[in-house]
């Protein structure tokens, strides 16, 4: 059986979907330039699975890295979540998201036809639907964008799409996902952010470990039942087991699009709420004004991947904090020792 590429793998998804493939028996290689990540996560992955993770600290805009990792690889495909993730900064820091986001992707498009590797999953977003149009959002729902960082994910998909009517050997699956959370069952990986977490819950954990003094709830006037945003939160193991199984899906080729999400969706204040049942303490907070790019409530129509990929999340809010916790209790500074 050959090797998956995963790219961005010592993330947090990545760390987290490298353990289901393991698992599942997939031998893989992890590329990664630990911009927002840690080799330590890699280690983890190792001692949960007891498999091996052949490892290269590489950016994936280095074609030479790219065509070494390949010609050394029997690599059958390709999983592609490396890239800049933050709303907020990629409203102040467009350039960079573009130059890192698309220009990345192009890169290692070109080394997977040079290699003649043509199957990739790519971590797409549900930023792709911006401030959608109806709720639930199904793969059909219109596309747009409200921040850079949503604009990279949209245009990597067109280039994606393009690239098989140009070329109909391709077999290239999109995972819309939602909002990932929580860590796995160990306690031993989970997101680790660096400085203050741009992301709701890691920072809400934040709060609850005494390293933040409160959270920030950035809107409380949104056309929601108790004015704060409304996400679909999906645990990311689940999220790590929709990966597999879009990779033993993927027999025929084509641009097959899936959302990933639990179909729920959940307030700001649900999930301070949910946490502070999962750590046992009240959670301090303040209302602030509106992000910029930040819409009112956003969730998932799952049939499709039901329907296809076999995919329904089994974990509900409460495993959510509750693992994130765990992950937060015994690694409260992150991977740093």
């Amino acid at each position: 059986m050959k090797k998956i590429l995963i790219t961005g793998g010592a993330g947090y998804i990545g760390s987290h979907t490298a353990v289901e493939l393991i698992e599942n028996g997939t031998e893989i290689a992890v590329v990664d330039n630990l911009v927002n990540s840690s080799e330590e996560s890699l280690k983890r992955v190792e001692k949960i699975t007891g498999g091996s993770v052949k490892f290269y600290n590489a950016d994936i805009r280095d074609a030479a890295a790219l065509d070494k990792i390949f010609a050394e690889n029997d690599v059958g495909g390709v999983i592609h979540f490396a890239g800049l993730k933050a709303v907020g900064e990629s409203v102040s820091m467009p350039l960079e998201y573009y130059e890192n986001n698309i220009g990345g992707t192009l890169t290692l498009l070109f080394a997977m036809k040079k290699a003649g590797v043509k199957k990739l999953i790519f971590s797409s977003s549900a930023t792709v639907y911006g401030d959608p149009e109806r709720l639930p959002i199904d793969e059909a729902s219109p596309l747009s964008t409200t921040n850079p960082y949503g604009s990279t994910k949209l245009f990597i998909e067109q280039i994606l799409k393009d690239l098989y009517v140009s070329d109909k050997t391709w077999n290239i699956t999109l995972l819309r996902y939602f909002n990932p959370v929580g860590a796995h069952k160990s306690g031993l990986i989970g997101e680790d952010p660096k400085g203050i977490p741009n992301n709701l819950t890691p920072y809400i954990a934040q709060v609850a470990s005494g390293k933040l003094e409160r959270v920030n709830v950035f809107g409380d006037d949104y056309p929601t039942p108790d004015g704060t945003g409304v996400r679909d939160y999906i645990h990311v193991c689940d999220l790590a087991a929709g990966h597999a199984l879009a990779l033993k899906k993927m027999t025929a080729p084509g641009v097959h699009i899936f959302n990933l999400g639990t179909g729920i969706g959940y307030s700001v204040l649900q999930m301070i709420a949910a946490f502070e049942k999962a750590c046992g303490k009240k959670l301090p907070y303040s209302i602030c004004p509106r992000r910029p790019g930040d819409i009112a409530s956003c969730y998932a129509k799952v049939d499709k991947a039901l329907n296809e990929l076999g995919f329904k999340a089994k974990y509900g809010i409460d495993e959510m904090c509750a693992s994130l916790w765990k992950w937060q209790t015994l690694n409260p500074d992150g991977y740093k020792k």
